[in-house]
């Protein structure tokens, strides 16, 4: 399965190797309490939020990950 904008969070969270890329880009992301709520939205779902605006997450960041986890496949 390639990962796209979207791919629910959910999805890419069952995959082992796209979390250890994932932790290697934002550290504790897979065992923060938030992720629960982000499961069921896909990536583009979560960069409309403006949450994650105030973060600094980006579209460029996010494909960037991505294109590093559909590399390992």
């Amino acid at each position: 399965m390639t990962y796209t904008l979207d791919t629910k969070v959910g999805d890419i969270l069952k995959d082992t190797h796209a979390i250890e890329i994932l932790e290697k880009h934002v550290a504790g992301i897979s065992k923060n309490p938030m992720i629960g709520m982000a499961k069921g939205m896909t990536l583009k779902q979560i960069l409309a939020v403006p949450q994650a605006k105030e973060a600094g997450l980006t579209e460029d960041m996010v494909l960037k990950v991505l294109k590093e986890i559909n590399a390992r496949k």
